[in-house]
């Protein structure tokens, strides 16, 4: 893919469009190209957040998906119900492997389900007095638990619940944090919207209740990891190379995050954020509010960490900087021979990514330190901040796809033929039988970490594993073709 020039990776763009009818080729054209890292601002050269075309299969989920699964989901010590009928919740309660630390049922509840379980009298009747009931078992049930987050589903945005005041009532009685998320599904164009609402929600109903508290011994090196769902341990992983440097990590949120630590957050020095498409609406407003800087940083791959350790410690004084040269110097040498084992066995080798949030752009350094090429990259949900800051990490005329279909996807890969297919679940199977091999990105392919030094290792190993893994000598890829079977068509 490299090879190619930018006329040939547009033409190859045109060529994969010319399926539609003309109102879909269109608009499928704003969403493909071929990089240009000169471009200053993506929005010159590719469209995104907008809805996806009627009657294609997206790989996007919604905005219940967004505030449930993503930022709210894995604050560990707070009940999320899921407002609605069952399946949402269900499906939702324990895909994402966000690891905590805790008695599940106990004083953790991040893989359990609750649910209103919504029947037809619901819908005709109402929900709020069902609510209402359920946060009152909750509280017998599970007296631990730090409060509730109502996180709503379609028919509640439909029939017209009113779950703030039920919030409002219940934190009354009770005494704790009761938080109303508007996030039904059907609202926004994907389950960005859902992070903007529950970033809203953690603002409104959670940050400002420690503003006057005035008993928390603050220190100069208090900063606070936000958008790290600590998938597999990611968080824990990045976490100990800060503490190393010598900053204190006053809270880690949303992934082994409490609400304790929620509340905290506006007295942190520095806020860290990890996924920005996430939660860059949470940490603009505590700049705006309480004027703590926030600053994006990238722990996969050591060349990414050492960039990042250093953009950190800038931050702080020369005890804070010494520290993060002295956490390099430690890790540099496990690195270099994670490097020298894999790098030999993954040399050349060119990689598609398709994911959310910010791996499509993270990611791209941990491949190039073991010497892998990135020949396509893309976002489900990105914004076009998101594709800003991609286009200087990609090669000139290197492909880049926004809210892919299911058709494109298939079709840029058996033109581009790459080595590895890292992207979601919905499309590890698709791949594994044509043939390629395919690392499932949303949540490490039941592995992990591969944030920090220790989960770089992890990280190689599993591309490894999986490029050389004998299996896909016994599978042909479409675009190949088998002889023996062609021959066979033809003969009758």
């Amino acid at each position: 893919m490299s090879a190619m020039t930018h006329d040939e990776t547009e033409a190859m763009i045109q060529e994969v469009l010319e399926v539609y009818p003309e109102k879909a080729r269109k608009d499928r054209a704003k969403h493909l190209t071929a990089n240009d890292p000169s471009v200053e601002q993506s929005k010159k050269c590719i469209t995104s957040n907008r809805r996806s075309l009627p009657g294609v299969m997206t790989i996007r989920g919604c905005a219940y998906a967004g505030s449930k699964g993503v930022v709210w989901g894995p604050v560990k010590d707070l009940v999320h119900v899921s407002h609605g009928p069952v399946g949402c919740g269900q499906y939702s309660r324990a895909g994402r492997r966000n690891y905590y630390v805790g008695t599940t049922g106990v004083n953790t509840f991040g893989t359990m389900n609750f649910t209103s379980d919504f029947q037809e009298k619901d819908i005709v009747f109402g929900g709020d007095k069902k609510l209402a009931k359920l946060i009152d078992e909750i509280e017998g049930l599970f007296p631990l638990s730090k409060g509730v987050t109502i996180q709503s589903e379609c028919p509640i945005g439909l029939i017209g619940d009113d779950i703030e005041a039920v919030a409002k009532q219940k934190t009354a009685e009770h005494g704790k944090t009761m938080v109303p998320v508007r996030c039904e599904g059907f609202r926004g164009v994907s389950q960005s919207l859902g992070h903007h609402i529950a970033n809203d929600t953690v603002r409104d109903w959670v940050l400002d209740k420690r503003d006057h508290d005035t008993s928390w011994e603050s220190t100069p090196y208090d900063v606070a990891i936000i958008g790290d769902y600590n998938i597999g341990g990611d968080a824990w992983a990045s976490r100990i190379l800060l503490e190393e440097m010598g900053l204190r990590v006053v809270a880690q949120w949303s992934g082994d995050g409490t609400l304790s630590e929620m509340e905290l957050t506006p007295k942190v020095k520095l806020n860290l954020l990890h996924c920005y498409r996430s939660m860059n609406y949470i940490s603009r407003h505590m700049e705006e509010k309480y004027g703590i800087p926030w600053l994006e940083y990238n722990f996969f791959g050591p060349t990414k960490i050492e960039e990042s350790l250093r953009e950190i410690a800038a931050r702080f004084d020369d005890r804070i900087k010494e520290g993060a040269e002295r956490v390099i110097a430690r890790y540099r040498q496990e690195s270099d021979a994670v490097i020298a084992k894999y790098r030999p066995r993954l040399e050349g080798k060119r990689v598609m990514l398709y994911v959310g949030g910010l791996r499509p752009r993270h990611i791209i350094g941990a491949y190039e330190d073991l010497g892998m090429e990135v020949v396509g990259t893309g976002y489900e949900f990105a914004h076009n901040d998101d594709y800003d800051r991609t286009l200087k990490e990609m090669g000139n005329a290197t492909l880049i796809y926004d809210d892919v279909t299911g058709y494109e996807f298939e079709s840029f890969v058996q033109r581009v033929k790459p080595d590895l297919i890292g992207s979601g679940i919905k499309e590890k199977y698709i791949f594994q039988k044509m043939g390629v091999p395919f690392r499932q990105m949303h949540s490490w392919d039941y592995s992990g970490p591969y944030h920090g030094y220790d989960g770089f290792a992890i990280f190689a190993r599993d591309m490894d594993m999986t490029l050389n893994n004998p299996c896909w000598t016994n599978m042909t890829p479409p675009w190949k073709g088998r002889p023996d079977a062609d021959q066979a068509v033809a003969a009758e």
